[in-house]
């Protein structure tokens, strides 16, 4: 990340660069330190070939659906549907989990309100009786791209 600032940046002064590894070394002290008290991880099960077919899929989704709300907005009538319903998810870790979550509210119009355990409950601004199954859909891809969980 420092040689990327440096390329970036353009600025190759000795006391700039001094200071840079100074700060970095520093930050890498205390995140050790920060470790060694608590021993928090996160552990990555990602399947990341699977993980970045997901993204570009994701923006598509995120296309056609920018483009129906669109739509929406510049009706004459505005047809909203707004409504309330929950989307069970099958993804077994928490990153899994936040990962479809997120994807549900990146989605112009959706909006992943709560979680509660086995489902989440999502409002979407106009609501279709395939909205469910689209979601299912993302879930089935979420799920997909989670690798073995050593839980």
């Amino acid at each position: 990340m420092m040689a990327l600032w440096l390329m970036l940046s353009g600025i190759y002064k000795p006391m700039l660069i001094g200071f840079g590894l100074v700060s970095v070394g520093l930050v890498m002290i205390i995140v050790r330190r920060m470790d060694q008290v608590d021993g928090d991880h996160v552990r990555i099960f990602i399947k990341p070939v699977k993980f970045i077919f997901y993204i570009f899929w994701l923006f598509k989704e995120i296309a056609k659906s920018n483009w129906a709300v669109t739509k929406v907005i510049f009706s004459r009538t505005m047809p909203i549907n707004q409504n309330l319903f929950e989307v069970p998810y099958t993804q077994k870790s928490d990153l899994g989990q936040v990962i479809f979550a997120n994807s549900i509210t990146l989605t112009p119009g959706t909006l992943t309100i709560e979680t509660e355990t086995g489902d989440f409950l999502v409002h979407s601004l106009s609501y279709s009786p395939e909205d469910p199954e689209t979601l299912r859909d993302m879930d089935r891809r979420v799920t997909a791209i989670e690798s073995r969980l050593d839980l």
